[in-house]
């Protein structure tokens, strides 16, 4: 998995009654662009340091200058 600052984290919610949940990430601190990141979730504003699992997906930002 990579991301970088300013892409999203989706994780899935893993259990019944758990929503997905979205988190935007302020900063990467593995190397080229890996895990772990610390990330602002937007439901609740609550920052957190992660390391996803499988039940994640990175949403790369849109590049500058395109759509």
């Amino acid at each position: 998995m990579q991301a970088s600052v300013g892409d999203k984290l989706l994780v899935h919610g893993r259990t019944v009654g758990h929503h997905d949940r979205t988190a935007k990430v302020l900063e990467v601190l593995g190397e080229n662009g890996a895990p772990p990141y610390r990330v602002k979730f937007e439901d609740d504003g609550h920052e957190a340091l992660m390391s996803p699992g499988p039940d994640s997906v990175v949403r790369h930002r849109p590049e500058a200058g395109t759509g």
